[in-house]
């Protein structure tokens, strides 16, 4: 490997809904025996499952896997509604960390399908997000995957609307819009759009330093729908060789000259310092910002009722026997790690990443 240069994209790696969703089921771990369980990935990233999975969490993909009264998380790509219940209705602790631009997505679908819309989705068929969010309307909705879909749709009748899975990339989602309009017309489409501002953003500091490069290192899983759009920007830009990795370990020796490196939402800074070390360009690396991005989403709605809850019970409790014989502490809480949580920021410290958290996993 003789690199020269390396161009550092920033933004990149993990997103707001990815950090609030891997410091939850941080919680979730210090806060209960294991197992806890998820359903399906909590995100798109091997490395991530496999330290939760070195802490005891069983990632399901059938809500009917999870034993009864056993704490349950549901991933930051949202879940159809009736897995929603199914989970509440095991009778253990539930935290939701859909991200919240996934919310936005499943409420506008269920308000069109309501005013009696047929609603265009334009997703990856098969995508966990897809399915969660057409699970909302079922019956108004329409899957569209590239343009050539849209011919497929036939004559729909009523008003339509336009709606579009998060991770696309800018080049997915506009091909298909443009097909859309030209197809059927007028159709509403939200004030503010559904593609995710982090997708967008990482997808648009690629750009700006991908043509300077003889070879683009996107990190992130194979599964992660924006890094695989991340790797059609770079293609897509002219770059002579893009490669995917998801540790130093895949990278090929014949890597030479200048190289930009970015990484999926998804894919711990961890893993972007373990390749920088590895391509150890003679000439330095350069970070290129391309914007600056401060958003963040607290806790899931959940945990933060689950932990003033407990607090709750604990302050009132008199003593250990006391607290032990509480009625609404959920199974399998581990009152002593919980107590020692409690009252201290943890996991959902705003000053705290997420990739921060996981190195702790990695340590503990």
């Amino acid at each position: 490997m003789d690199v020269d240069k390396v161009y550092l994209a920033e933004p990149r790696g993990f997103c707001a809904g990815v950090e609030m969703a891997i410091k939850a089921l941080a919680w979730m771990v210090n806060m209960f025996d294991p197992p806890v369980y998820c359903y399906h990935e909590i995100v798109h990233n091997q490395i991530v499952v496999d330290r939760f999975k070195d802490h005891g969490v069983i990632f399901v993909d059938d809500i009917d896997q999870v034993p009864l009264g056993s704490p349950i998380m549901l991933s930051a790509h949202g879940s159809a509604p009736e897995v929603v219940e199914m989970a509440r209705k095991r009778g253990g602790a539930v935290v939701n960390a859909v991200c919240p631009l996934v919310t936005k997505v499943h409420h506008e679908l269920k308000v069109r399908a309501q005013k009696g819309y047929t609603v265009i989705y334009v997703g990856h068929n098969g995508h966990e997000e897809a399915i969660g969010t057409m699970a909302v309307a079922p019956q108004a909705v329409r899957l569209v995957e590239y343009e050539e879909d849209v011919d497929s749709l036939g004559q729909l009748d009523g008003p339509l609307a336009l709606l579009a899975q998060t991770t696309l990339s800018h080049d997915e989602w506009s091909g298909v819009v443009d097909k859309v309009k030209s197809t059927f017309g007028e159709l509403w489409m939200p004030t503010r759009g559904d593609l995710c501002f982090a997708t967008t953003n990482r997808q648009g500091a690629l750009k700006a330093i991908a043509h300077l490069a003889d070879t683009v290192v996107v990190i992130g899983s194979a599964n992660s729908s924006n890094t695989v759009a991340l790797g059609k920007v770079a293609n897509g830009a002219g770059t002579k060789r893009v490669i995917r990795v998801n540790s130093s370990q895949e990278l090929p020796e014949d890597i030479v000259g200048t190289v930009a490196v970015t990484a999926g939402a998804s894919a711990p800074e961890e893993l972007v310092e373990e390749v920088l070390k590895v391509l150890s360009p003679k000439h330095g690396i350069e970070v290129v910002r391309n914007t600056d991005e401060d958003e963040y989403f607290p806790p899931p709605r959940e945990l933060r009722e689950l932990i003033k809850s407990i607090e709750d019970q604990i302050f009132h409790a008199q003593d250990r026997d006391d607290l032990q014989a509480q009625p609404h502490l959920p199974p399998q809480l581990n009152l002593e790690k919980t107590r020692s949580l409690l009252g201290r920021p943890q996991v959902d410290d705003r000053q705290k990443s997420a990739s921060d958290v996981l190195v702790e996993l990695g340590t503990d």
